[in-house]
């Protein structure tokens, strides 16, 4: 027999305590929703990187999973920063220069030289031949 005019959370023996359950469904969700924003903040400089080259990603992924694994702050710190950083295009300028020298060579197409830009150049080989029969004509 208590007095009526205790507080709402206080319930009776063996009846269900609602302001219990209520705490516990928002220590979960709270909990869930730390992980959450924990693993959307990890993966930052990955979504960053995303744009960048290959090799860059690549190295950004394997520091933040050092990190995720190791908890040593400092590797997901270089991620991000080198995510940050656009580094420069040196694979494109010489594969161009690799595969100028080995057409000069005499050596086969490089693989993205299709069939009909060898017929556009084989024509244009044409053409210059008949311009050098000119050229010669005249001297």
């Amino acid at each position: 027999m208590g007095p009526h005019h205790l507080p709402l959370f206080i319930v009776a023996p063996g009846q269900t305590d609602v302001l219990m359950v209520v705490t516990g469904f928002i220590l979960i969700g709270a909990v869930f929703g730390v992980g959450l924003f924990y693993w959307h903040l990890h993966s930052l400089p990955e979504r960053m990187a995303h744009r960048t080259q290959k090799l860059q990603f690549e190295i950004v992924a394997v520091l933040g999973l050092i990190s995720l694994f190791t908890h040593e702050h400092i590797y997901w710190i270089a991620g991000l920063l080198l995510a940050l950083i656009d580094l420069p295009d040196f694979s494109t300028p010489l594969r161009s220069i690799a595969d100028s020298v080995e057409r000069l060579a005499g050596g086969p197409p490089p693989d993205g030289e299709t069939e009909a830009a060898a017929a556009t150049s084989a024509g244009a080989n044409d053409q210059n031949a008949h311009a050098d029969d000119k050229v010669h004509s005249h001297a």
